[in-house]
């Protein structure tokens, strides 16, 4: 049974002001304490004073100087409890007795208390005011609460909360919007937001080439994936929001719990029981009220995985809430995120209870697939059973500008703590997307759900908990090569994470980029890019041109990520290493797979005018695709790196390559490949500095030599991949 009076339990909050004796009140006057200040000091009147008409005693009070207030205030200062001897060295000094030193000292501390406590309770009525006001706007938002039952109004005295202490403090009051959110939540029976609105492309936008007229076998086209920068417009949610966001949250939670752990008829497994597929009609029956009905144009796509990784379970929790780990951990899903506030941190030093409003761009790494926006709420809670959960849910009818392409239901991962710092994750992506734009290459990969389904999470989480134990470890079997101590080991791995990381923002189809095609509407096309880099100490100063295609090819994606990543077959595609002698110099392993590693490598030219080269490499392959991701690396600056120094300061350009299945296995028609048959979607990429001016305009000659060079690179892979698969 609920108890009564949870909205007023907070009626009859108790005053608190500190009550002193009226003897203590008598000796503490302000006015004491100032240029007449006065100390309580009744002494025995002499003989002479004496009326041998009155037996009752007179207060004889004593006026302190100026001087002696002084003395005693700074003396005070150093020293509030003095003792005998030093009473009585002030009195002498002062010409005062030690117990008129004594009163004073008394006195002053007794002002100086209640003076604090004055504040303190001036700042208790603040907080208690602002609790009271919680409490009726959290009130006001529950009056049209129906009974999920009986359609009925709902009882407020039907509702329960435990009786709040007088002292709140910030940690209870978050606790507090959060029980009262999860009644909302509970008796609240109608849908939260509505259907999502279709917004079309934005503007097509050309490279500032500051040349007229400027053509190649085809004109110039500007093509932006996307629809318009959501992330740049959203702002943080409004006051009136905030009670709708947290039940929507709450509701979102019990979700996903279900989700996570339902069977059939919820969850269908195929035949051969290798994949399962969500019952659309089972879900609006599971879950009537939530997002509403499926807008218009945009299909489902549900999924569901799970895994046990080498990372305790309150790592993980913290990984997921913390913006910044999430984009790093997850940045070749995760192109940008920002948190635009949070409703609550949590309670008891944790992420219990914790919700943020925040932003993402999700990616493919490739050009050729739209990103996908959302604007989203997270929650976070510890369960009973020891398990934590953290839920995402989209907030379209919050967005000030309409939501395009996606929609995200209730999507998360329930975490299960494990023996030995290890942890079971199961994962559930629920989106509704109009995928409409998505090239025709990456179709098949994109329906498969490993595009952005929850198999890619998980296996991107697993890679990377395998990839931080590695760089917390001081020792890992399959170490070589010229790094002597685990500083530079710990350098050099942070330095490759970084490049992994600018490789992954800059080679997809981010609404923050603006790719413009070079050649054809074909998958091969070359799109380039301009960005200009000015005080990023990890980047060199000037203009960068970034280009990058992606194509088919008939090739199974291990042959192909063991060819891109080892530096014997390096000379058949490297254009820049001009048939070098490649040796590794450092190899470090950081997962199970021998694909997961970082290399220092060394280019012997075969001139031997030229300087030699070193080129950083990562190498990392997971169940949904594999990257080889490389940059050139200053000689000195690389040796500081490797005695353990700060990597932050090393400038690096990445390039590279994503490699990612087609979405289907096996072959058609015999020997005849075809694309979405077993073969490999390629994506190659290039950053080059064109210019070291960051203000100079970009030359026809630069975006001539870069779609050369990317070009001449895509043949030369294509001619010794196709021929050894012949």
């Amino acid at each position: 049974m609920f108890q009564p009076n949870m909205f007023d339990s907070h009626r009859h909050i108790l005053d608190i002001t500190h009550k002193t004796p009226e003897n203590e009140i008598d000796m503490i006057r302000d006015d004491e304490f100032e240029s007449k200040s006065v100390t309580d000091i009744m002494e025995a009147p002499s003989g002479d004073d004496q009326d041998p008409n009155h037996q009752s005693k007179k207060k004889r009070y004593h006026r302190h100087t100026q001087h002696q207030i002084q003395e005693m205030e700074a003396f005070f200062k150093e020293c509030p409890h003095p003792d005998d001897k030093q009473r009585k060295d002030l009195g002498r000094r002062l010409g005062l007795e030690p117990l008129q030193i004594k009163f004073w000292f008394q006195n002053k501390r007794t002002q100086m208390k209640t003076q604090h406590e004055r504040h303190e309770n001036t700042q208790l009525r603040t907080e208690n005011e602002k609790l009271r006001a919680d409490n009726i706007r959290y009130k006001e938002a529950l009056t049209n609460a129906t009974c999920p039952n009986c359609g009925g109004p709902a009882s407020i005295g039907e509702m329960s909360f435990d009786e709040q202490h007088l002292r709140i403090e910030n940690s209870r009051l978050r606790e507090e919007i959060d029980r009262i959110s999860s009644i909302a939540a509970k008796y609240v029976g109608k849908p939260v937001l509505g259907q999502t609105h279709l917004s079309s492309h934005g503007p097509s936008r050309s490279l500032d080439l500051g040349v007229a007229n400027f053509g190649l076998q085809s004109s110039m086209l500007g093509e932006m994936y996307g629809a318009g920068d959501l992330l740049r417009s959203v702002t943080g949610p409004t006051e009136a929001d905030k009670p709708m966001i947290i039940e929507l949250a709450v509701a979102a939670m019990e979700e996903l719990i279900t989700m996570t752990q339902a069977g059939e008829p919820l969850w269908m497994r195929s035949p051969d029981s290798a994949t399962e597929s969500l019952s659309e009609d089972e879900y609006l029956r599971t879950f009537p009220r939530g997002l509403g009905p499926k807008p218009l144009g945009l299909k489902s796509e549900a999924s569901r995985e799970s895994a046990i990784v080498i990372m305790n379970h309150i790592n993980l929790v913290e990984i997921l809430m913390d913006v910044n780990q999430w984009s790093n951990v997850f940045s070749s899903i995760v192109s940008r995120a920002m948190t635009l506030e949070v409703l609550s941190t949590g309670v008891a030093g944790n992420y219990n209870g914790a919700f943020q409003v925040m932003t993402a761009e999700f990616q493919v790494p490739t050009p050729l697939v739209p990103t996908r926006e959302n604007y989203f709420v997270r929650y976070c809670k510890q369960h009973a059973d020891g398990t934590w959960a953290v839920v995402d849910a989209s907030l379209d009818n919050l967005c000030p500008s309409p939501m395009s392409r996606c929609r995200r239901r209730p999507s998360g991962c329930l975490i299960q703590e494990l023996p030995n710092g290890y942890s079971k994750v199961i994962w559930v992506e629920h989106l509704e997307v109009d995928d409409r734009a998505v090239h025709n290459i990456y179709r098949q990969l994109v329906n498969s759900g490993l595009a952005f389904g929850a198999k890619r999470w998980v296996a991107t989480l697993d890679r990377q908990c395998e990839r931080l134990a590695s760089v917390m470890a001081n020792n890992i079997p399959g170490d070589v090569g010229v790094i002597t101590n685990s500083e530079g080991r710990k350098s050099m791995l942070k330095l490759a994470e970084r490049m992994v990381m600018s490789f992954c923002s800059g080679v997809g189809a981010s609404t923050a980029h603006t790719w413009t095609t070079l050649s054809g509407s074909g998958a091969d096309d070359v799109r380039v890019m301009t960005r200009k880099s000015m005080d990023d100490p990890g980047r060199p100063p000037g203009i960068v041109l970034s280009a990058a295609t992606s194509f088919w090819i008939p090739v199974p994606p291990k042959r192909v990520f063991d060819f891109l990543r080892d530096e014997n077959s390096r000379s058949e595609w490297d254009i820049l290493s001009n048939g070098g002698l490649i040796q590794e110099m450092a190899h470090i392993a950081n997962g199970r797979d021998p694909g997961n590693c970082v290399s220092l490598l060394r280019v012997n030219s075969a001139n031997s005018s030229q300087s030699n080269m070193l080129i950083l490499q990562e190498s990392c392959v997971d169940s949904t695709g594999s990257y080889v991701i490389y940059a050139p690396v200053d000689i000195v600056a690389m040796n500081v790196v490797l005695s353990g120094g700060d990597p932050d300061y090393v400038a690096l350009l990445p390039s590279g390559f994503a490699i990612l299945p087609d979405g289907q296995t096996g072959s058609h028609g015999g020997k005849i490949f075809e694309v979405g048959t077993g073969g490999s979607l390629l994506t190659v990429a290039f950053q080059i500095l064109v210019d070291s001016v960051p203000t100079a305009k970009l030359s026809l000659g630069s975006v001539a030599t870069v779609n050369s060079l990317i070009k001449c690179t895509v043949e030369r892979i294509k001619g010794a991949l196709l021929c050894d698969n012949a």
